[in-house]
Formats: structure tokens, sequence, C-alpha cells
């Protein structure tokens, strides 16, 4: 008699009916995606409705609710392949150059003379001095600048190349610095855009370089292009700047060192700030929708100890005065300073819907990106597909398996019907551990599916046909066995 251990069956009955638990959202899939929508749109504050408080009623919340991710190929989504302006990046590059150009000039002006930048091609930096005749020392000065850039050659190659036209400095990035900022650029968007679509909550999307300067973004359940655009194509640019003045002519011509941007509350005005921001995005490390005092929807946000020691004494000094928020070339806010900020902590309001302040608080926590997007291609791969998909790898997988049962049973009895308990085990099995992990099913997994089916028959087919031999030989079942 074959005698097993207590706790032998034990484990495997506590497994198989944990696995038969955690299974249970692939068999009520839509009551428990539905319930996990509703949740979730609770969480982000939108109000309670009807329909929603029925969904969630509908999956209690002790029960289990991970679900198995489907596909692009059977849930549908959008497909979007969007270029990256790298040349974006590079002339930010040269705008940082700025400073410490001028500052190296500066520092021999009795030999150079007078310092004044010339606008022009933004990928290049001119720089006019007043002494043409010093343009050997302003050279040597600008060129001392230049840093290291490492390649795999090895060869030292510096980062910047500078010469001369007439009384002019001539500054621009170097064939291997292009290189380097570009890779850069594209790494910095792929992480950009995977952050913004993850924090979003949407499930397993793809996201892939496609040559030098593209990306792919596909991601399931997404109704329409337009709505993955609107959360990947902005480029959360997060400036504070100082306020110079305001004008309502959009073609006012700034000083040296500002601009003029349109305000983004009232139409028709214009601020004139100053071109260098106090603090950026980039020291960001929190933001969160909420609500202001009034009730209206904010964002409150949070800078690292850097950015939090520049702006509580940028708001000590300037108490009184108004400064702008500047998203994406737009002020979006111009409060005036009542009194020290410190702590490095701000709320940014203005007229959001709440969707629009929870979008914003992603863009913003995922950072923004170092250049602006253009969409080359975009389409919606609808469900219709997918679910023909699902139905024929249903019908296919019952087919399978109710084929597979009746046979083990006709040629083995009773114990065909041990070995369709263990496949029915083993398929409850699949899905709970692809529900705890969060798997994606695509359509190639269905037919994995079908395909471990078959390998379980098989496997089966073969112990029982080797038992069946050793009966034959004489032995009882157990030795059989």
């Amino acid at each position: 008699m074959l005698d097993f251990p207590f706790w032998k069956n034990a484990i495997i009955w506590l497994i198989c009916l944990g696995a038969a638990f955690l299974a249970l959202p692939v068999v009520f899939f839509t009551t428990v995606e539905r319930a996990n929508d509703a949740r979730a749109a609770v969480e982000l504050g939108n109000p309670v409705t009807a329909e929603m408080q029925a969904d969630m009623d509908r999956w209690p919340s002790w029960l289990p609710d991970q679900i198995v991710n489907l596909g692009l190929d059977l849930r549908g989504g959008a497909h979007v392949l969007v270029e990256v302006h790298v040349e974006d990046a590079r002339a930010d590059r040269m705008e940082n150059y700025w400073e410490p150009v001028r500052d190296a000039l500066v520092a021999i002006k009795d030999q150079v003379g007078a310092v004044r930048r010339v606008e022009g091609d933004p990928s290049q930096l001119r720089v006019r001095i007043g002494n043409p005749e010093a343009m050997p020392a302003a050279l040597e000065a600008v060129r001392a600048l230049a840093q290291s850039v490492p390649t795999l050659t090895g060869v030292g190659s510096t980062d910047i190349e500078v010469s001369n036209e007439g009384d002019q400095i001539v500054v621009v990035l170097s064939e291997a610095e292009r290189i380097a900022s570009d890779d850069r650029t594209m790494e910095q968007s792929l992480e950009i855009v995977r952050r913004r679509v993850d924090e979003a909550g949407t499930r397993e999307p793809t996201i892939q370089r496609q040559g030098a300067d593209r990306i792919l973004i596909q991601v399931p359940g997404i109704g329409s292009a337009e709505e993955l655009l609107q959360l990947i194509g902005k480029t959360a640019k997060l400036t504070f700047n100082t306020v110079v003045g305001q004008t309502t002519n959009a073609d006012a011509v700034p000083g040296a060192g500002q601009i003029v941007v349109p305000s983004a509350e009232e139409e028709g005005l214009f601020y004139v700030l100053e071109r260098r921001a106090v603090v950026s995005g980039d020291q960001l490390v929190d933001a969160q929708p909420s609500f202001d005092s009034n009730g209206r929807p904010s964002v409150n946000f949070r800078f690292n100890p850097q950015g939090g020691q520049i702006f509580g004494k940028y708001t000590a000094e300037h108490i009184n005065m108004p400064f702008a928020i500047l998203l994406d070339n737009e002020v979006i806010s111009a409060p005036t300073i009542q009194s020290h900020i410190p702590g490095g902590a701000g709320e940014i309001t203005g007229n959001f819907t709440v969707e629009e302040s929870t979008r914003l608080a992603i863009l913003l926590r995922a950072g923004a990106l170092p250049a602006e997007i253009t969409v080359l291609e975009q389409r919606v791969i609808g469900p219709e597909l997918g679910q023909d998909s699902i139905d024929a790898g249903k019908l296919a997988s019952i087919i399978a398996f109710v084929a597979v049962c009746l046979y083990m049973v006709l040629s083995y009895g009773i114990w065909g019907m041990f070995a369709n308990v263990a496949l029915v085990l083993n398929i409850v099995l699949i899905f709970a551990m692809m529900s705890v992990i969060g798997a994606t099913l695509t359509l190639p997994g269905i037919a994995g599916i079908i395909l471990t089916i078959g390998m379980a028959v098989d496997a089966n087919v073969l112990v029982f046909e080797r038992v069946r031999e050793e009966l034959r030989s004489g032995k009882g079942p157990v030795r059989a066995m």
C-alpha cells in the first residue's frame, strides 16, 4: 500500500487550494477589472458614482484582485511612433555654456574689452569681444573650458570646438559630444516616457528605441492615441523665473537675458521674465494632486535639499515681489511672494480640473523630457481583432481539453480521471502564477497553454504505458507504479 506522510499531502492540498483562490480573478476577469478601475478612480480623487460603487461591490476587497494582463494583440490599445528633437538638447547645452564662457572672458576683460553675446543659430554660441587684437588670448581662455569626452576608441576628444570669425568667438559641440549628447537625450527620453506611462497605471506597455531618434510606444487598454499623447507628448519643463514686467504686446522685444512668454490663465497677457530660471523642475523630488484652500484642484510639490535651499533663499530675498511658474513656455501662475518659504515645498494653483492636476503631477514626478517630440505615426488597434483571437483561443482550448479528457478516460479508466484532475490543476497553477506576478497573456501565450495541455497529457501517457508494461510482466499495482 502506498503511504505518503500527512505533511506532504497537506502541502499539496494547500498549494492547490491556494492556486484556485488566486486564479479566481481570471474566471471573473471582467468583474474584477471593472472593480479595479473603479477603485483606482476613487484613489485619484474622483467622486464616487452609483455605477462605480456597484462595480466595487461586485468584487469584495478581501478577494484577490490581481488579473492577468492582456497584450496589445488581445486587448487592443494605442500604437504611437514619435521622433525626439535631439537638436533641442544640443541647443540647451550651448545655452548652458554662455555663463562659463562669459565669466572666462570677463576674467581677462582688460585684454579683450567688452563681452557681448550675439543671438543667432541656437546650435552655436557666438560672443563678440571689444578688442579683436586679443582674440588669441580669448580663444585660449574659452578652450580651457573644454572637457574630455570618453569614446570607444579611448582617444581623448573634447566636448566643444572653439574658433573665431572676425571679432566673434564661435563655440560649437564637437562631433563626439554631439553623438554622446544624442545618446543621452534618447536614453533620458526613453526612461521618462516609461515612467510617465507606468505612473498612469497602464499595463505592460512596450517602449523601445527605434533608430537614432525615434521611440515606439504601444500601450494596451488605451482607447485612443490622443489619450496616450496627452500623457507622453508634453515636455513638462517646469521652471521658476523672476518676473520683470507684464505686457499685452505679443511682439514686445525683451531686454538682454530676458524672454516674453504668454499667460496660460489670461488670454492676451504676456510676461517679461528673466531667461535664467531660479530653480527648475529637475530639482523636484515629488508632486501630488491636491486641493487648495478654496477647494480647487492644485498640485503640491517638493524640491530636493539643493533646490529647497535655493528656493527658500530666493523667497526670503524677494518678499512682496511676483515670480512666475513656467510650464512648457507658458506662465501657469505668477503669485506674489508673501513670506519666506522654507523647506522647499509649495503649491501650484490654476484653472485645473481634477484630471489635469493629476496628469500634471504625473508629468512633474516623471521629469521633463529633454527635448520636444513629434508624432510620426499613431493608430488605435481595436479590441475586435483581439476578441476574435480570444474567442478562437477559448474554442481551441475547450476542444483540446475535452478531446484529451475523453481520450484519457477511454484509454485508462480511473487513472485517466486522475490525469484529467491533474491537468485541470496544472492550468489553474499556470493562471494563478500569471496573476500573482502580473504577467501578460498574448496570442502566442494562448498557443503555449494549449501546447502545455498536450505536453502534460503526453507525460501521463508515457507513465501509464510504462506501468502497463510492468503489470504485464506479473508485478502487482504498487510495484508496477
